[in-house]
């Protein structure tokens, strides 16, 4: 089974999938994100990386996430990219996975291409405040990926902003369950992992948990 998590930039994607991972436990789960799978910007200079659209579906290698969740639901394994945010590279280390029971994937612009919406089996959609975003968008790059207030305030209006209103939004039609308010309601995750378990069960991908 392929589960995808979708929402915008700081929504709460990675705290939901991780929260998956553990009651699904990580012997049946595995974790991959739509990051490790951006273009990489090493022909061109640095400041022009810079400025480069991270938002735009364009930026993103689809191709080869599409071939590598396919070889996973095949029971292959797969090297992934390792993408260095600090830089817009890849990185030459590759991170080997083998196939699990559940492939989760999570990324911002999921839903918004068509191969990947055919190739899940869930679709699940954080909707969060725009605010809220922005703030916990603010916490990781300055602390993550060395970034000023202003460096991320002018890709937040010039890029972010903008990509969500015409691509992450709009996604959101294709999901199957949309949980609100960034995910951090107890009780929607519990409806959320009640939702995922009788699937898993039923179609004997692992037992209860």
């Amino acid at each position: 089974m392929i589960i995808g998590i979708c929402g915008g930039t700081g929504s709460g994607k990675t705290t939901i999938a991780r929260q998956v991972v553990e009651r699904g436990g990580e012997e049946n789960v595995i974790l991959i994100e739509q990051d490790s799978y951006y273009l990489n910007l090493s022909e061109i200079p640095l400041d022009e990386r810079k400025q480069a659209n991270f938002d735009h579906p364009g930026a993103v290698d689809f191709d080869l996430f599409v071939n590598h969740l396919a070889r996973l639901k095949n029971g292959e394994t797969v090297d992934i990219p390792h993408y260095d945010f600090s830089t817009h590279t890849r990185a030459d280390q590759m991170r080997r996975v083998e196939s699990k029971p559940v492939v989760l994937i999570e990324g911002i612009l999921l839903f918004a291409e068509p191969r990947i919406v055919e190739l899940l089996d869930v679709k699940i959609f954080i909707d969060t405040p725009d605010d809220m975003r922005l703030l916990r968008r603010i916490k990781r790059d300055m602390k993550e990926r060395g970034r000023t207030l202003d460096q991320i305030l002018t890709q937040y209006e010039k890029t972010i902003r903008p990509m969500h209103e015409k691509f992450v939004n709009p996604s959101k039609m294709h999901a199957d369950i949309v949980i609100p308010h960034g995910g951090k309601s107890a009780v929607a995750f519990e409806f959320l992992w009640t939702f995922l378990n009788k699937r898993l069960m039923n179609e004997k991908i692992f037992a209860t948990r």
